[in-house]
């Protein structure tokens, strides 16, 4: 098989052939007929406001975007999408991918993928990332090493080709939900917490309600931060105790990525977590956990047993 070489589209005629085969894909592979919801999702992509969106990404000087086309032989065979995020942390996010039909079969768009990732790491990624919704999909980044790491914000799976370099790992506190670099990452690491506890994913009124708890400070939220890409977080709520006859601090929303787990995250949290209601005159931290978790939490410093915690729903 001939080498698969990699073109930036950028000219007038490029760029317009580029999207005519993007809506293409979209309506072929996307949202093929009888896929639900398939003409509201068609309603979007193929519409203007879409366009306008990647558009101004593209045109963008600081973490571009990029639309490329896959080359063998001299023929286009298949095309992709994709960002890069110098500002965080050297992600580089592939937004679109495919290889045309009659291209496909006999590993092209294993190939194509390979093409992909060289070309982006020549460029300076550090790690990739996509969403990954359907199986097959799934299945095939999983055979590239890409790994299952929660969800965005706005509730999509998402895999991960892990960082190979190994950095240290700071903690910081948010205290503006509209922070731009990262408040969208905690509603990230949020919708992930919450999928892995089997819960939905924050609503936009739900959003809102965070937002204003934050803001008035009757919760903290603190994020593990690899560079500039928050890969960790846990709460701390204030609660009146009229045992102590003070606030108690209550310990909550306890996530780490899976690709950036044992790697100290969670003790650094934990950690910052007791600091800060420490430094706030509270009596204690509290946690409830699953029994399969007492061990975990043990280790990060929660060595006093209170009984079962029990709720009644409202």
């Amino acid at each position: 098989m001939s080498e698969i070489t990699i073109k930036e589209l950028t000219t007038q005629e490029e760029t317009a052939r580029f999207w005519d085969r993007l809506y293409t894909y979209f309506r072929r592979d996307m949202f093929p007929e009888g896929e639900p919801d398939r003409e509201e999702y068609l309603d979007y992509f193929l519409g203007e406001e879409y366009r306008a969106t990647i558009e101004r990404l593209h045109a963008r000087e600081t973490d571009p975007l990029y639309y490329l086309a896959f080359l063998r032989d001299g023929a286009e065979i298949g095309c992709a999408m994709s960002a890069a995020y110098p500002s965080e942390d050297g992600k580089w996010f592939i937004m679109e991918f495919w290889a045309e039909p009659e291209f496909r079969g006999g590993g092209t768009g294993t190939a194509c993928a390979h093409a992909l990732l060289a070309w982006a790491r020549e460029r300076g990624a550090a790690y990739l990332e996509l969403n990954a919704e359907e199986e097959r999909r799934r299945r095939f980044w999983a055979r590239l090493g890409f790994a299952p790491n929660g969800v965005d914000e706005w509730g999509k799976p998402c895999m991960l080709l892990p960082p190979e370099e190994t950095l240290p790992l700071t903690v910081e506190r948010l205290t503006d939900p509209e922070d731009p670099r990262l408040g969208w990452q905690l509603r990230k690491l949020e919708n992930s917490f919450l999928a892995e506890i089997s819960e939905e994913p924050l609503t936009e009124e739900k959003k809102e309600r965070l937002a204003a708890a934050l803001r008035e400070g009757r919760i903290a939220f603190f994020l593990a931060l690899r560079g500039t890409r928050a890969v960790g977080m846990c709460s701390a709520a204030p609660c009146w105790s009229t045992f102590a006859c003070c606030e108690t601090g209550v310990f909550d929303d306890f996530y780490v990525e899976p690709p950036f787990r044992r790697r100290g995250a969670a003790r650094l949290l934990a950690c910052a977590a007791r600091d800060w209601c420490r430094e706030r005159g509270m009596a204690s931290l509290t946690v409830g956990c699953s029994a399969g978790d007492v061990g975990m939490y043990r280790a990060l410093g929660f060595e006093l047993e209170l009984g079962a915690m029990l709720a009644c729903p409202l």
